[in-house]
């Protein structure tokens, strides 16, 4: 599926996710050993922005043809745990552009509930980065998704980054909005029957925060 990217499970990527769903991990590593997942992440994502050529003259004197990016960008987590993801945006993103998505799940029907949006008025000439870093059922992503289009944004700007997805949650994605792109880090085995990814690794928010 071109729409879909799934990081190569390298073996430096095998280590890290062993490390962050071990529920013996303590919060520290399980902050610093996320953060580095996010991080190779949102490399990726932005490998798939639109770029045009650019020539630049080196400190020798010779020229050099490149690329540069085209158009502006703009990160919107769903809060709260797709905020854990705006350090490492903001490491790789100079001075990028951040809205707010609070997006809630029923614990008993799983449906989303949308509670909040706060988006840059300019949002519609952006590419946006959404951030959340677990897709289960695929219906809080979905959600988020009709926010942006209802704020003007294409749907083939969207580029949806988490770190642990599921087949169920994949599949929904890709039926709602095919031409948005998602990144992600691996593809878990299935949902539960409380609509919880396994193997996965809980709740990320709760983990990262330390609630």
């Amino acid at each position: 599926m071109e729409n879909i990217t799934v990081l190569p499970y390298t073996p430096q990527l095998e280590a890290l996710f062993t490390i962050i769903r071990n529920k013996d991990t303590k919060r520290n590593e399980f902050l610093f050993y996320s953060e580095r997942v996010i991080r190779l992440l949102i490399e990726e994502a932005l490998n798939h922005l639109p770029t045009q050529e650019k020539k630049v003259t080196t400190p020798t004197g010779t020229h050099f043809t490149g690329s540069e990016f085209v158009g502006k960008l703009c990160a919107v987590p769903i809060v709260r745990a797709g905020e854990s993801m705006e350090k490492a945006v903001r490491e790789v993103c100079r001075a990028i552009r951040i809205g707010k998505i609070l997006i809630q799940r029923d614990e008993e029907t799983a449906l989303p509930t949308l509670f909040y949006e706060k988006l840059p008025e300019d949002i519609a000439k952006r590419h946006v980065l959404l951030l959340d870093p677990m897709l289960a059922t695929g219906g809080s992503v979905c959600k988020a998704i009709d926010v942006l289009k209802d704020h003007g944004v294409e749907e083939e700007k969207i580029i949806f980054i988490n770190l642990i997805s599921c087949p169920e949650g994949i599949e929904t994605f890709i039926k709602y909005a095919p031409k948005a792109k998602l990144i992600t880090g691996f593809v878990d085995k299935e949902l539960n029957s409380k609509s919880y990814i396994i193997p996965g690794l809980g709740d990320f928010g709760d983990l990262y925060f330390g609630t």
